[in-house]
């Protein structure tokens, strides 16, 4: 019995016990049969493995935290040779847009700028954010957001922490697949229990009101979730999202990542963005929390000034919880950015960035296809496409060999298997939902992008030749 699973590639596959007959349940897969050779043995399925799932442990040690996502990516494509000639790569990822306001070069540090600033941020950017918010998606409602309900934080991951240290004793429910930091975050913390709920495939992983009415009916009393969503690109807008709100409120808590509302294509690049604050009732009341920052939108990851909104009782948990977790968001950046948020010039600015980053989307969207990439919902926000491998040849219809595949062509993407949450490692990487995918960014300049394409295409060429020159031989 072992030599014949062995013979057929299984070295490495866990098997789950039937209890009652003691034979073992027949190998699951997420979607296209069971994993071969291609995918139980090849090197970078374990060299996954070996970062996320621990090494022989050192006293003091959880050496299952490893790196996540993209920055694993980038250190895989360090061993190709990235960090000695990053201009003959393909990194994916953001650029400056032509029409933008210009970033600040040089930044004045006033005497308040050498000392620790409150930890949840200096009053004048609260006002500029609250402001923003109401300028933007709160004209003409009697209940407007003040800087009471806004705190400054060092950035989304730090904002995230934040609000997993406030939340009592709850489950929380985040959806899959999702922004691939979530996972540490709802690891790390005992004071709720992290609940995943798997998205359709077939239903374009939207998120609709029967799904969030379903988990609140089974006793989960916060929802976690991206809007717009990372990997996807898909988007909930309203009247979908207001009546989420409505089955949510004075039952469970929101909390809304909103990093890429203003790479929103579903009003003709107006300049308008997608945000829950459009549709709260009572700022204070309404359990709503919003999480957003210069990262995305403004293309500032390096500042690491973020912010979250929400009502009054949360905003000063959130606020006070800092002074143990990260001490806070540096001043003299949290200054430079209060004139970024007048409402006027970031409406200007999301104009540009949307008609930037749409013409890009509709140039990849064209190439994949003509390279025979099956692509059935083109994003509507984001600068991600959550590509579908299904149909390509074996060897690269799984993220992590196609990833390896691209590195090959110094082209980076990010394997699928990272936006699957399993915080607690309950499921094997072969029974991800996600595994075929791959998350393919088009935020870097035009010329990174054809470049990029240009990669993909000869990869997918190379292995579509062996697979024909294979089945010639067999015949």
């Amino acid at each position: 019995m072992a030599s014949s699973i062995l013979g057929l590639g299984f070295e490495s596959r866990r098997f789950s016990i039937n209890r009652n007959t003691g034979v073992p349940r027949p190998a699951r897969r997420f979607s296209i049969g069971e994993p071969g050779v291609n995918e139980a043995s090849s090197k970078v399925h374990r060299q996954f493995r070996a970062a996320h799932e621990g090494h022989l442990p050192h006293a003091g040690l959880d050496a299952t935290r490893a790196s996540t996502g993209v920055v694993w990516c980038t250190e895989q494509a360090g061993e190709h040779g990235f960090f000695e000639e990053p201009e003959k790569w393909a990194n994916l990822g953001q650029d400056d847009i032509e029409g933008c306001f210009p970033r600040p070069k040089t930044i004045d540090i006033s005497n308040a700028g050498r000392e620790y600033g409150p930890t949840a941020g200096i009053k004048p950017l609260r006002v500029a954010v609250a402001r923003l918010y109401n300028e933007m998606h709160r004209k003409g409602k009697p209940s407007q957001y003040t800087w009471e309900n806004v705190a400054i934080v060092p950035g989304g991951r730090a904002g995230l922490i934040r609000i997993a240290a406030v939340l009592n004793n709850a489950y929380v429910g985040f959806f899959i697949p999702d922004y691939t930091a979530y996972n540490e975050m709802l690891s790390l913390f005992k004071n709720f229990a992290a609940i995943p709920v798997p998205l359709s495939e077939k239903d374009g992983y939207h998120i609709n009101p029967e799904k969030i009415a379903e988990e609140i009916a089974r006793g989960t009393s916060v929802i976690l979730t991206s809007n717009p969503r990372n990997p996807t690109g898909r988007v909930v807008a309203n009247p979908e999202l207001a009546e989420i709100q409505d089955i949510c409120r004075e039952r469970a808590t929101l909390v809304v990542d909103e990093f890429y509302s203003g790479y929103n294509y579903t009003s003709d690049c107006d300049g308008s963005t997608i945000s829950a604050a459009e549709n709260v009732m009572d700022v204070d009341e309404d359990d709503v929390l919003i999480i957003d920052g210069l990262t995305k939108r403004f293309r500032l990851p390096g500042w690491r000034v973020a912010w979250i909104i929400g009502p009054k009782e949360f905003i000063k948990a959130i606020g006070s919880c800092g002074s143990y977790l990260d001490g806070g968001t540096n001043v003299p950046f949290q200054e430079a950015a209060i004139p970024m948020l007048e409402p006027a010039l970031v409406q200007k600015e999301m104009i540009a960035l949307q008609h930037h980053f749409r013409d890009k989307r509709d140039y990849v969207v064209q190439r994949l296809r003509d390279m025979g990439f099956a692509i059935k919902l083109v994003p509507d926000s984001t600068f991600y496409l959550w590509l579908d491998l299904e149909g390509l040849p074996g060897p690269i219809s799984d993220g992590l060999n196609f990833f390896q595949a691209c590195l090959e062509e110094k082209v980076i993407v990010v394997p699928g298997i990272f936006f699957d949450l399993n915080p607690a490692r309950r499921r094997d990487l072969f029974d991800s939902p996600c595994h075929h995918f791959v998350r393919f960014s088009y935020g870097p300049r035009m010329e990174t992008l054809k470049m990029g394409c240009d990669g993909i295409e000869r990869v997918v060429k190379k292995f579509r030749a062996l697979e024909k020159r294979g089945q010639g031989g067999g015949a």
